[in-house]
Parts: C-alpha cells; structure tokens; sequence
C-alpha cells in the first residue's frame, strides 16, 4: 500500500494468519488462527473510509491495529500519523494513516504487538497448533 509496498506480505508472513475481504466494510482483515472454514481473531485490518466519516479518517488508506492501551495513547501523542482505531475499541485499537511518515521499523513493531496482543488471547491448544504447523 503506497509508501509501505511490502505490508500485505509482512502480515501474510506471521504464523497462521490468513486473509479475507470483508465488503459490506470494504476492508481487508487479517486473522490469526482460522481454520476448518472458521473465522480466526482479527489483529489487522487495511480499509480507506469515505468522506462520510469523520474527517481525521475519510479518504485515509488505514491500517487497524490492536495495542495495549497505555502504549496506544503514548504512540497516538508522538506521532500524528496514528489515530484512535477507526470504527473500533478506541482504547485498545489504533488506526496508522499509511499516508503519514510512520517510519517502517515502527509500524512493523507495532504490527507485531498486534499480533503477539491477539495471539496472546487464543487457547493453549490453538497456539500450540500454530506454533508447530
């Protein structure tokens, strides 16, 4: 997506992630540990809100992403380019303009706590599955 060509692949490349596209929402999700037609939990999601939202989100390529909440505030106060997650818990989701200057290091960093955040919430048994395919 733009200035950040190699994102898509990137959160393909985590341990049982797959990807769907949600149209009534126009966004593609990410999950972690889907299987057997089943949905997994969600820890990223790229979509591009239409005007007819809230002008801090509309016409904004967007990546949603799970964080732990006192680090999503102090993240949000040092870059202007996140913003409270975009139709989501505002506490425990930022959206990361990905038209802002977000350097790749930080958002690769802040993906995987996102990752590690949701992985962390599976059972014992389904991590162990991920873990070992």
């Amino acid at each position: 997506m733009g200035k950040y060509p190699w994102l898509d692949e990137y959160l393909l490349a985590k341990p049982g992630v797959t990807k769907d596209f949600k149209e009534e929402w126009g966004w593609h999700r990410y999950m972690i540990g889907g299987k057997d037609g089943q949905l997994g939990k969600m820890f990223a999601a790229l979509m591009r809100p239409s005007a007819k939202y809230d002008p801090a989100y509309a016409n904004k390529n967007l990546i949603n992403l799970k964080c732990d909440p006192g680090l999503a505030e102090i993240l949000r106060d040092n870059h202007p380019e996140i913003l409270p997650g975009f139709y989501s818990d505002k506490r425990t989701w930022n959206s990361v303009d990905l038209g802002g200057k977000l350097p790749d290091d930080l958002l690769k960093q802040i993906i995987d706590d996102s990752y590690q955040l949701v992985f962390a919430k599976l059972t014992k048994k389904l991590q162990q599955e991920i873990i070992s395919s």
